[in-house]
């Protein structure tokens, strides 16, 4: 078996949890590929090391069987690039703060991981979003999980992005922005300006503004078999373009067209938690000073 893992810096405090990931595979002779980043961290921490391979990202890590995540959702969303088409599953293990996403903790990582290794796990499929231009900004890294945002790159001017719908005119956006999101990033971006929270198997994009400047604008769910193509214009000749935790400054008049992506990430999941335990826990849905 061969398990491959990328994470982020953590605190002191989380070394020994670390640590146990790591002798858990390699008490089990599996071979454990580690991303030249965390390598570098985890090498810092005094972590014992000898037995692992490095890969860099942007390599394909075939035969890899499945792959975890240490960090936050932020640290999920980079593996799932370094995974790619693979489809190669993704356990993500929270050392951050939300974890939204990322909802295994820390303390709950060595449990977890010898229910994956005994293979009592389910898999959650989640859609990508992939978006195509012809100046290619985030070089063939053009898919995510959460959303895609065309922004104003300053504080001086709104952008107006065209916007069609599988060909049809829809709409002008006057504004600082637009998101379009999977159901998966319903609850990012996209909920703090204004979109709805989205079932994650809903097969659908949502459309929505930041700061419109008409008032009459709302968000828009439209199904996921759309291609929806958006041209940009700004007055300052360049703006902003994300795609998850990406970003780049591109020129005014460029045309992104956005569908579904071809493969999908694959989420470990473990126990009986739902989404909408999530909600509660994550949201505080339900949370009432009167009850």
């Amino acid at each position: 078996m061969k398990v491959a893992i990328h994470g982020k810096s953590f605190i002191d405090h989380s070394i020994p949890r670390i640590e146990n990931i790591l002798q858990i595979l390699l008490k089990r002779d599996i071979s454990v590929l580690i991303s030249d980043s965390f390598f570098d961290i985890v090498n810092s921490k005094g972590i014992f090391t000898e037995q692992l391979s490095i890969y860099k990202p942007g390599t394909k890590i075939t035969g890899v069987d499945f792959f975890i995540s240490i960090g936050g959702d932020g640290t999920l969303l980079q593996s799932i690039t370094h995974v790619g088409d693979l489809e190669i599953p993704i356990l993500a293990v929270n050392t951050g703060r939300l974890g939204f996403l990322a909802n295994t903790t820390l303390e709950e990582s060595e449990n977890v991981l010898n229910e994956v290794l005994n293979k009592s796990y389910h898999i959650d499929s989640r859609m990508l979003i992939r978006a195509d231009c012809e100046e290619d900004p985030f070089n063939g890294l053009n898919y995510g999980l959460n959303e895609i945002a065309v922004l104003k790159q300053d504080t001086s001017s709104m952008i107006t992005v065209e916007t069609y719908l599988n060909g049809d005119y829809l709409n002008s956006y006057w504004a600082d922005g637009l998101i379009i999101s999977t159901p998966t990033g319903s609850t990012g971006y996209s909920l703090s300006c204004g979109g709805p929270i989205v079932y994650p198997q809903s097969h659908s994009f949502i459309i929505t503004p930041v700061s419109p400047h008409n008032l009459n604008i709302r968000p828009f769910v439209v199904s996921d078999k759309s291609i929806i193509t958006l041209k940009v214009k700004s007055r300052s000749k360049f703006f902003l373009v994300s795609l998850d935790s990406r970003s780049a400054t591109v020129s005014s008049g460029l045309t992104f067209t956005i569908k579904k992506e071809a493969f999908e990430a694959k989420l470990i999941k473990t126990g009986k938690h739902t989404f909408m335990d999530t909600l509660r826990k994550k949201l505080n849905w339900g949370i009432d000073l009167r009850n």
